[in-house]
């Protein structure tokens, strides 16, 4: 289970652009967690985009409607269950997250002021359909590749 937020300014992605970052934030995230692409894993992913009037945003301790329109501005906030999430797995994920945000927006790389928090819901944190949720219970589901379900269960010391 994977929760992604992109938080804006309101209008700064078109409908179009959020039709294509469901997906390629999906995959950004999917493929290092997992393994591989595995697009029966998508289900378990949500993409939540919001959008805050450019008073109800700030950086740098002033608000985003004093700044000007020229600071683009935004926060994706990735949540992850528990998992193998070693430090180059985290850093492929956010590099990744960037790049798909870049691409979609038609830039050559990501904006300074994009920034990405990376979370990990500890095991046992996670619920859904009435009860608590573990990643374990997930690794025969036939989408994570041998190796990773391996590196799962050993940071998780199952």
């Amino acid at each position: 289970m994977t929760v992604i937020t992109v938080n804006t300014s309101k209008g700064r992605l078109s409908q179009e652009q959020r039709r294509r970052l469901a997906e390629t934030l999906t995959d950004a995230v999917l493929v290092p967690e997992v393994g591989q692409f595995a697009p029966a894993a998508r289900v378990g992913f949500q993409v939540h985009f919001v959008e805050r009037e450019s008073d109800m945003m700030a950086i740098g301790g002033r608000l985003l409607a004093d700044v000007g329109p020229d600071l683009d501005v935004m926060v994706i906030d990735v949540a992850v269950m528990d998992g193998d999430w070693r430090q180059e797995v985290r850093a492929e994920v956010v590099e990744r997250v960037l790049s798909a945000m870049a691409e979609a927006c038609g830039l050559p790389e990501p904006a300074p002021a994009w920034w990405v928090n990376f979370r990990v819901i500890d095991e046992g944190s996670w619920g859904s359909r009435g009860g608590v949720l573990s990643v374990l219970s997930l690794l025969d589901s036939g989408v994570f590749t041998e190796e990773k379900a391996k590196a799962i269960r050993a940071a998780l010391g199952a």
